[in-house]
């Protein structure tokens, strides 16, 4: 008897056919995950951005809210933010800092060049040793001593200003209060006459020099990243912000609150020089516009970002700070210093923050 022996299994043909199928499900899976990792990379380089860019503008806000707190309570005689051009104030009473500015606030352009970013000072006192500062009247002055309206807003050891109206604001250091009636300074400064005020701004809480009578905090871009230089201390306090851009919002007059125009920091009125802007334009600044621009890290394979389309129309796109004018053109965002700045994706953070202390009526 013969038998007929059936061979089973796969042909070399069915084996190739299976090999070519489970290539392409390897080479479908290895897309998916490429995409799915890549997707990955940009949501949680977008939520860096988000983390960093928030908290570079809550840091800003903060201290421009603190903007000129401390100076001296205004009244309709002697107004602090009226002293002339150049004005400084010994920050810790000792002459150990070099003097610093008293206007609040100051914004320095950083020009219109790729990379170039925008700065902003702001400057106020120590909160728990000058709240409620009060001007008090001189009636004489003998030597270093001032017989004052009272002597009670002043201690020991304090920075002090001298105002003499418009014509002169001078830095002075308290070295004792002899009664309710005197103040002795360790100088009497020109402004120090009679008929003149003075107002004591407090101490210095840290022998660091980074909490004193009157403080500098300056906020900058260096190396992607967002740096606090507090009274010459510099520290970083956010990566990965690219730039910053700063506007002033003015009014038409000083006496005036409503905001007319928002300019930039540039040109014979409004640019940080010696001279400008002059004390009637300065005291015209009473908000700041600003915008913040955090960069995600992950670097794509193709353009994502393209350049601002327009800084006077509304409705902008692109890298834009906000939507302009052409009367108030916004600020131009330009960070193309970076070979490859079209390939990050960017978040901008914008705010409008009123200077309190610059709505004192004038």
């Amino acid at each position: 008897m013969r038998y007929a022996y059936l061979q089973r299994g796969f042909s070399l043909v069915e084996l190739m056919v299976g090999l070519v199928i489970g290539l392409i499900a390897t080479l479908v899976i290895a897309q998916v995950y490429s995409t799915f990792e890549g997707l990955k990379r940009t949501t949680t380089g977008g939520a860096d951005a988000q983390t960093n860019g928030t908290i570079a503008l809550y840091s800003i806000q903060r201290d421009a809210g603190n903007a000129g707190f401390g100076l001296p309570v205004s009244d309709s005689t002697v107004n602090v933010l009226n002293c002339p051009l150049g004005t400084a104030i010994d920050p810790d009473g000792a002459g150990a800092l070099a003097a610093i500015d008293i206007f609040p606030v100051a914004v320095t352009d950083g020009g219109a060049g790729a990379g170039n970013s925008d700065s902003v000072t702001f400057r106020f006192g120590a909160g728990a040793y000058n709240m409620g500062t009060a001007v008090t009247k001189i009636s004489s002055v003998t030597g270093t001593s001032l017989a004052v309206s009272n002597s009670l807003a002043c201690k020991n050891g304090d920075a002090a200003i001298v105002m003499n109206g418009t014509l002169a604001c001078n830095s002075a250091v308290v070295n004792g209060i002899p009664d309710a009636a005197h103040v002795s300074l360790t100088a009497a400064p020109a402004a120090a006459v009679a008929g003149a005020s003075i107002a004591c701004l407090g101490q210095g809480l840290s022998p660091s020099g980074l909490q004193n009578a009157w403080n500098e905090l300056i906020y900058s871009i260096a190396g992607n990243q967002l740096v606090l230089t507090q009274n010459g201390v510099a520290s970083n306090i956010a990566s990965d912000i690219v730039n910053i851009q700063v506007q002033y919002g003015i009014s038409a007059v000083a006496s005036q609150d409503t905001i007319a125009n928002w300019v930039d920091a540039t040109g014979a009125t409004w640019g940080t020089t010696a001279i400008t802007p002059t004390v009637t334009n300065r005291n015209r600044i009473k908000a700041i516009r600003i915008a913040v621009v955090a960069r995600n890290g992950e670097l794509e394979k193709t353009n994502v970002t393209n350049a601002c389309s327009s800084l006077t129309t509304a409705s902008p796109t692109g890298l834009c700070a906000w939507a302009g004018t052409a009367t108030d053109p916004a600020p131009a965002i330009d960070v193309s210093n970076d070979a490859n700045w079209q390939r990050y994706r960017y978040r901008v953070f914008t705010a409008i923050i009123p200077l309190r202390s610059l709505i004192w009526p004038l």
